[in-house]
């Protein structure tokens, strides 16, 4: 389903929120709608186009630690640049997992330094060994990426809604190909 992009009252992108959510603060007099999906919800009595853009009524002030990257697959992924670190190709989110270099059984953490992006077949030929063992070298050693504004937001440029576009600060062109 869709999600909507959750702007601040001065229209300063904060998240991106489910359409369950977009429509509870919407419910709750929150928010106010600034631009909708094609598609609809509806229930017995009435009828709701979804939400693609919504604004906080009041502003929300936000204390960011800009030199902090939260640890999630998605920023792996991101630190990684969507490269299995094993064979060195570029693979869809779909196609990839993470790994553990040095394997929880041996002691590894799940923490920056031993989680690398990778693909599922050499997760599968790795299984619990160390990456010599298994006759793998890794593309670089892995660590807590700097804080960088990209690693915080992770959109695909060419999935994201037309009616976000407004509102997201983009330092790049856009290819419509």
């Amino acid at each position: 389903m869709e999600q909507a992009l959750l702007l601040n009252a001065s229209y300063e992108p904060l998240k991106v929120v489910d359409w369950q959510k977009a429509i509870t603060l919407l419910c709750q007099g929150k928010v106010e709608v600034i631009a909708e999906h094609d598609r609809e919800i509806r229930s017995v009595t009435f009828t709701f186009k979804l939400p693609s853009v919504i604004r906080l009524l009041r502003f929300v002030r936000i204390r960011r630690r800009f030199d902090y990257v939260p640890f999630s697959r998605a920023n792996i992924y991101a630190r990684d640049t969507h490269t299995c670190q094993y064979c060195r190709q570029v693979f869809e989110p779909a196609e990839l997992t993470f790994d553990h270099v040095v394997p929880v059984a041996h002691g590894g953490r799940k923490d920056w330094e031993n989680i690398v992006t990778c693909c599922i077949p050499c997760n599968r030929r790795k299984g619990d060994l160390l990456p010599e063992e298994a006759g793998f070298r890794l593309v670089r050693r892995p660590r807590r990426p700097p804080a960088l504004p990209h690693l915080t937001l992770s959109l695909g440029v060419h999935r994201t809604p037309d009616s976000w576009r407004d509102y997201l600060f983009w330092d790049l062109a856009w290819d419509e190909s």
